[in-house]
């Protein structure tokens, strides 16, 4: 199926340094991860500072401190339109025309609601009564008319009155309800007709995961869950593995969306432990969680060939799970639990000599004969009562770049398509 083309444009791009670059830079990254064509067209910046595979288009009047714009803009903030804006204003349309005809969206970062280059408002309100942009998205961080310090540089009459003209022809977003309610006011608009799409975070960036841990953690579905368990072990009896299965299970049917991760492999030389490993992936599907339960060792980029990761790729899985899970039977040392503890996550276990020894109270242990459904009704507890959980839990399901682009961006996207539709 073809992605619709989108072109993202702002006075600036990176490498610029500024809040709204940078999430332009996330939204083209999430583009491309997500197969949907995109292009850059700023005023300044450059190519080889966006996400590999971005377009970018140059067009110097977009910017803000273009030598031609600043004049302008100085004689606007004083309340005098120049004689110069109407024919920089043609100029914009003139540059802008051919270069956002192909797009099938064009999302405009704060240009219908700053004051920073007016002409070039004036140039995208032309283009839109003339029918030449398809799919027009105004993405609004800031507002002029509203802001304090801004607002002595805008007066009455045009153009200043572009930046609070509601158009139904262009679709609104914003970035927190607060934001929304505002710029209602300011539009006279319902603030249904508002999208409300947050900034969102890059787990993988700010946990400093490898590409590798990267794919992996795509590809386990931990971001979805709602209380990853990690088991960094090997697969031995020794490490009670079905146990852990049946908490799963336990926990699954207590309404949570859980997710073990065991990061170690089996002996494939010692058919003992190849026999165990079959009957775990049995019992796994006997309890209906081959999803929520998964195996590093089976979880590789293909399905059929065995797979195994070093310490880093280890490490971004403590960066990206909950609980570090150990219901052994038996320990030489427990290295886990020192683990967990450097990387911050609640250490959940059997009380094993060595466990007592180095974790003591600032562990949870299982209760000796404890079944698994009173584990499960445990975790549960420690998770509705974790704020820090809490967060965590719904920053990675709602508030990652990933999950705010499947929920919030590209239904607007795919909205370009039905507007397609209905002038065919």
């Amino acid at each position: 199926m073809k992605m619709p083309t989108t072109a993202i444009l702002h006075y600036a791009a990176p490498p610029i340094v500024g809040g709204v670059e940078a999430v332009i830079h996330a939204h083209a990254a999430i583009f491309i991860q997500n197969d949907y064509p995109v292009t850059v067209v700023a005023g300044r910046g450059d190519q080889a500072s966006l996400p590999s595979g971005t377009g970018f288009m140059l067009v110097p009047e977009i910017d803000s401190q273009h030598p031609e714009i600043i004049p302008i803009s100085t004689e606007l903030e004083q309340g005098r339109v120049p004689s110069e804006f109407e024919g920089m204003t043609d100029r914009l349309v003139a540059a802008l025309d051919p270069v956002l005809e192909p797009f099938d969206c064009l999302i405009v970062h704060n240009i219908f609601t700053k004051h920073f280059n007016l002409p070039l408002s004036a140039a995208l309100y032309r283009l839109l009564d003339a029918g030449k942009l398809r799919h027009c998205i105004a993405w609004c961080h800031d507002f002029t008319w509203t802001s304090p310090n801004s607002r002595p540089k805008v007066h009455d009459g045009y153009p200043w009155d572009l930046l609070r003209t509601y158009r139904q022809d262009v679709t609104y977003v914003v970035v927190s309800q607060r934001r929304q309610r505002e710029l209602a006011s300011l539009l006279g608009c319902s603030a249904e007709h508002i999208h409300v799409i947050y900034n969102g975070v890059d787990p993988a960036v700010l946990l400093g995961w490898s590409a590798e841990g990267r794919a992996l953690i795509s590809r386990l579905g931990i971001l979805e869950s709602d209380l990853a368990l990690l088991m960094p072990v090997r697969v031995t009896q020794a490490k009670n593995i079905e146990y852990a299965l049946h908490v799963v299970a336990a926990l699954k049917a207590q309404g949570a969306a859980p997710k073990l991760v065991l990061t170690g492999p089996p002996d494939p030389h010692d058919p003992q432990i190849m026999a165990y490993f079959q009957e775990l992936k049995a019992l796994r599907k006997e309890l209906d969680v081959e999803e929520e339960a998964r195996f590093v060792y089976e979880s590789g980029p293909s399905p059929d060939e065995p797979f195994t990761i070093g310490p880093d790729v280890v490490g971004d899985l403590f960066r990206a799970c909950d609980v570090m899970f150990m219901p052994s039977h038996r320990e030489g040392f427990g290295m886990p639990v020192l683990e967990a503890g450097l990387a911050g996550l609640p250490v959940v276990c059997t009380n094993v000599p060595v466990a007592e020894e180095i974790g003591g109270d600032d562990v949870i242990f299982l209760a000796a004969n404890e079944g698994p459904t009173d584990t499960a009704a445990r975790l549960l507890v420690w998770a509705e009562h974790s704020t820090v959980h809490h967060l965590r839990r719904r920053v990675r399901q709602e508030y990652t770049w990933q999950a705010l682009f499947h929920q919030k961006i590209e239904p607007l996207l795919k909205g370009s398509e039905e507007q397609d539709d209905d002038r065919s």
